[in-house]
């Protein structure tokens, strides 16, 4: 129980413990109340908290209290935090699985994926920082990934470059999706977008001139930096700006990729 102080990542607990939870084959409690509580509403109330409230938040106390039990019969049934992860985790990459579009083509089914990633960092901050470095290898993981596998098989690519496709997709959404937390995490919105810029302002005007940044000058003056005046979050419309661009570009490059690998078969 001492990892409630603590914020887990995912795969840091019991590796049999974890996967027999993800895949529904632990054994059914024999005490606790059995009708209360189940894995599945356990997991909707940590999602629920952490997305409230942030990682940090997340304590199986805090769980058990939304829950209305005691903590002691969150552990009948979801052995440590770091257990309980791993199942949000899994949980929450579920809802990707029906966005991803199975109808058109390779490109229209790795932007769907991309955009089910997004919508689900949007919707759950807390992911990026839960998320490690190896997957949790749970149903709905693997089941978005054989999705994705199966949106560019019969291209004409290698199994690695198949693996690096869809990884390069993943990773790309991950790396732009953690401004959101960063945004979240320190509660950024106008106002603190006004703060931090008149807390730097001062030095910046001494500093700065058109002859050192002739470019960045042309670009302020032109309006680039202005940003979309019907839109109260500067940094959150940035982030949002720089994933839409940017998933153009990725998807541009497959596209080469792929009418190679086309052209040599």
């Amino acid at each position: 129980m001492g990892d409630d102080m603590a914020t887990i990542r995912s795969s840091r607990g019991d590796a049999t413990r974890s996967m027999e939870l993800l895949w529904r084959l632990a054994p059914t409690p024999t005490r606790g109340p059995k009708q209360a509580l189940s894995i599945e509403r356990i997991v909707e109330a940590a999602v629920a908290l952490a997305d409230d409230e942030g990682l940090d938040a997340l304590t199986m106390r805090r769980v058990a209290g939304a829950l209305g039990v005691g903590a002691m019969s969150l552990y009948t049934y979801v052995p440590a935090k770091a257990e309980l992860v791993d199942l949000m985790l899994d949980h929450v990459y579920g809802e990707q699985l029906a966005a991803i579009s199975t109808d058109g083509g390779w490109r229209d089914a790795l932007e769907s994926r991309a955009r089910a990633d997004w919508a689900m960092y949007e919707r759950h901050p807390w992911v990026v920082r839960a998320a490690g470095p190896r997957p949790t290898l749970g149903p709905n993981e693997l089941d978005v990934h054989e999705a994705s596998l199966a949106a560019v098989d019969g291209l004409g690519l290698t199994g690695s470059e198949m693996v690096a496709v869809v990884s390069l997709i993943a990773g790309y959404v991950n790396g732009v999706a953690s401004g959101i937390a960063e945004a979240v995490a320190e509660g950024e919105n106008h106002a603190s977008d006004d703060q931090w810029w008149k807390e730097r302002s001062a030095v910046l005007d001494r500093v700065y001139s058109a002859e050192r940044f002739p470019v960045s000058t042309r670009l302020e003056a032109e309006g680039t930096f202005d940003g979309d005046p019907e839109v109260s979050d500067y940094l959150a419309n940035e982030i949002r700006s720089t994933f839409e661009f940017g998933l153009e570009r990725v998807l541009d490059g497959i596209a080469v990729l792929v009418e190679r690998r086309a052209t040599r078969s």
